[in-house]
């Protein structure tokens, strides 16, 4: 544990040590079991945190396991677990039961809130890009190239998201272009600085530790996605285009121009049938401790009642109660 998080956890254990959350919690469960995300990740870092605060807080005791956007929304509606990351776009799909839902009834999760932006990175060598003349994902494509790629595994928002892309921005099935592996964050990144991967693409959010690390080693490249492509996707599945600023990484320095690519929504889904005061206090802590956790997330500090809650995605009852009280006071 280091030294930032071991203080976050004293600061919140002192804050509740003479204080009690007064509502009855006879109808809580006796613990909560949140899904977190794949090794290394935003995901796993955060979901670690906010299980130790929800139970250091007087809140039902909360265990973080490692999920991923798909199965951890399938995981909820099926009430194996809880509460889980997933990106807003992935919940879309499933309330339709579209894309890997088909066949699949969701009706029992729902969005707790959004939490911050997620950008979609197609990172590729830098050796690699110049000897090819590419800059964008399209170049790949016309160029007919087969780079060796990984992703995140099936069943995770990053890998729904770059098959979605694929089949919806160009009717092109992503396993047929690439020389596909899936790896997690530290295996995919391992592979890359060691030359045994070409392009490594996840989704992960605005400030990713993983790519400083990448780069601290190899020169990279960040490949753009064409405006039509994005827009393709956003009609299918709600998603948004956002742009990797320069400046955040050392492979994008101020002065050159922003990267287009795919964005969403980093969101937590709840159980519907979780009880509206436990909720509520979940989002509650959230709020209260965001700039302590973003001292270790710092995405985090995008979070704001006028981002929480999507207009088109169903939320949990409590989640509305609470966000909406900074609107109706």
């Amino acid at each position: 544990m280091n030294f930032r998080k071991a203080l976050l956890i004293f600061f919140i254990i002192i804050s509740f040590s003479s204080a009690s959350l007064a509502q009855d919690k006879s109808n809580w469960p006796s613990s909560l079991r949140f899904l977190s995300g794949p090794a290394g990740g935003n995901w796993d870092m955060l979901g670690k945190l906010l299980a130790d605060i929800w139970t250091l807080s007087e809140l039902p005791t909360t265990t973080a396991t490692a999920g991923g956007g798909v199965s951890n929304i399938l995981n909820t509606h099926a009430k194996r677990y809880d509460i889980g990351f997933s990106v807003t776009s992935l919940l879309g799909a499933a309330l339709k039961g579209e894309a890997d839902f088909k066949g699949r009834a969701v009706n029992n999760a729902v969005i707790m809130t959004n939490l911050y932006s997620q950008y979609t990175y197609f990172i590729i060598r830098k050796d690699y890009a110049v000897k090819n003349k590419i800059n964008s994902v399209e170049d790949i494509i016309e160029k007919k190239l087969t780079p060796r790629f990984a992703t995140l595994r099936p069943g995770t928002s990053s890998e729904f998201i770059i098959k979605a892309l694929f089949e919806k921005a160009w009717g092109l099935d992503y396993k047929k272009i690439f020389q596909v592996q899936y790896e997690s964050y530290e295996s995919g990144a391992s592979l890359l600085v060691n030359n045994h991967l070409d392009c490594f693409a996840f989704s992960v959010g605005k400030v990713a530790p993983i790519i400083s690390s990448i780069e601290d080693k190899i020169d990279i490249v960040f490949l753009s996605v064409g405006q039509d492509a994005l827009n393709k996707l956003s009609e299918s599945y709600g998603t948004v285009t956002l742009e990797i600023q320069p400046g955040i990484y050392k492979s994008l320095p101020q002065g050159q121009a922003p990267i287009k690519t795919v964005g969403d929504y980093t969101c937590l889904v709840v159980r519907k049938d979780l009880p509206e005061d436990l909720v509520y206090e979940l989002n509650k802590m959230i709020w209260e401790k965001q700039y302590d956790l973003a001292l270790e997330v710092p995405d985090l500090s995008e979070l704001a009642p006028a981002m929480a809650l999507p207009e088109k995605i169903p939320a949990h009852e409590g989640s509305v109660k609470f966000w909406s009280e900074f609107f109706n006071n």
